[in-house]
């Protein structure tokens, strides 16, 4: 059975390329705590060229997480710097590659009802 996290990942390593992380070079790990089991995801990322390994080797970031909180963020649902500012998860290392990492995390989605009344006020314009 597969989750929004292991999705995400898995997408993201087809991915093989992304131009908004095209500046960039370093490594973010996620260690992913689901009860007693922890599974590694190590994305690696040099000009834009995106790797993603389930090993536990050395990062320039280390994100230490529930996996309930990280498939609500690789859903959209939540959004991963604030839940690093609440203290949800731990981050050891460089936090600006998490920084870094949260552009090509899913936006946080927005309700019908906030559609809705979006479509509301531009049919009034």
């Amino acid at each position: 059975m597969t989750d929004a996290t292991a999705e995400f990942f898995d997408a993201l390593a087809q991915r093989g390329h992304d131009p908004m992380l095209g500046r960039f070079k370093g490594s973010v790990r996620f260690d992913v705590k689901s009860g007693n089991r922890t599974e590694h995801f190590r994305v690696a990322f040099k000009q834009g060229d995106i790797t993603v390994t389930h090993d536990e080797a050395e990062a320039d970031c280390v994100v230490r997480a529930d996996r309930s909180l990280l498939n609500a963020c690789a859903a959209g649902e939540k959004n991963i710097m604030a839940a690093f500012l609440r203290g949800e998860i731990a981050v050891q290392g460089d936090p600006q590659l998490l920084v870094l990492f949260q552009r090509i995390l899913p936006g946080r989605k927005q309700s019908e009802d906030a559609l809705a009344m979006m479509d509301a006020e531009r049919s009034e314009s």
